[in-house]
């Protein structure tokens, strides 16, 4: 029993650090109906962001988030400004190569000044754990968890609540409709945009923090969060997260399980694991568990 809480509690903390990763593909999704391949080099720069300030210019850790989240944004908004509005009125399929080629252009940038080497990020978790009985808490996932949570409370109360929230999802349902009542579709892009680079942030200096530390193959954690972003929908917060922690439960709970009772499924399994699950759920909810089915009248 011990063994299964420990598990799910790390499974949880992992589908949490997807969910953080998930929401960023979500928030420019919902909005300009665009999947962001250079999400993960957002999550990147953040991360590296935050490493600089804080480490090299001995500024707070959390008031180096900050900053790092608000240059980030910047970054994302830059690139939605000055890229992606040339785009407008492009095949989808064109935009979604733009977008990995930011990502090939971002990734050998990071590296070019940070260079390659694992480094601290100098957060003040480490490696400190809690104990309840025999399961052990690292408190850099206690943190993950919580992190997910209020984002995600703070994606629902903006969405529902904020005219500019509105504004997002008036948009992302019919683009001329919601031009034609006098919303800025240029302004929302550029908006979704610099909160995906904010939340990529946060994704990054969690995925750095405790014993990960600064590297970059970080970015490459954006591709295993697809399955979650898959799973939950695609424009759905909430599905996001929730997608997140059953991907993350379903690596754990297999890593953990697997090589005892199924050996010859081999080493590695629980990275398939999840995109299994991914499509048999797809199979029956071809949107995902929580995403907005697509009606087209012909």
């Amino acid at each position: 029993m011990t063994n299964f809480l420990q598990l799910c509690f790390a499974g949880v903390a992992i589908g949490a650090l997807y969910a953080l990763v998930a929401l960023g593909f979500v928030v420019i999704y919902k909005a300009t109906g665009v999947i962001n391949f250079a999400q993960g080099g957002l999550v990147l720069l953040g991360c590296y962001l935050t490493y600089n300030i804080h480490q090299t210019w001995g500024v707070p850790f959390y008031l180096s988030i900050l900053l790092a989240m608000v240059a980030c944004a910047l970054f994302g908004a830059a690139i939605e400004r000055f890229v992606l509005r040339w785009m407008v009125g492009q095949p989808t399929f064109a935009v979604l190569m733009l977008t990995i080629g930011l990502l090939s252009i971002i990734d050998p940038a990071v590296t070019a000044v940070w260079g390659f080497d694992r480094l601290n990020l100098g957060d003040p978790w480490g490696i400190e754990v809690l104990k309840s009985g025999e399961v052990v808490f690292a408190v850099k996932d206690i943190w993950t968890i919580v992190l997910a949570a209020v984002v995600l409370l703070a994606f629902f109360l903006f969405f529902r609540y904020s005219s500019m929230g509105v504004a997002m999802r008036a948009t992302a349902f019919d683009q001329e409709a919601a031009i034609a009542q006098g919303i800025s579709a240029r302004r929302v892009f550029a908006l979704s945009w610099a909160i995906a680079g904010a939340v990529a942030t946060l994704a990054g200096v969690m995925l750095a923090a405790g014993a990960g530390g600064v590297r970059p193959d970080i970015q490459y954690i954006a591709l295993i969060a697809f399955p979650a972003i898959i799973l939950g929908g695609l424009d759905s917060p909430a599905g996001a997260v929730v997608g997140g922690i059953i991907i993350g439960l379903t690596q754990t709970l297999t890593a953990g399980y697997q090589p005892e009772y199924a050996p010859w499924l081999g080493n590695g399994f629980n990275g398939v694991m999840p995109y299994l699950v991914m499509i048999v759920i797809l199979m029956v909810r071809p949107y995902g568990l929580f995403g907005t089915p697509e009606v087209r009248r012909v």
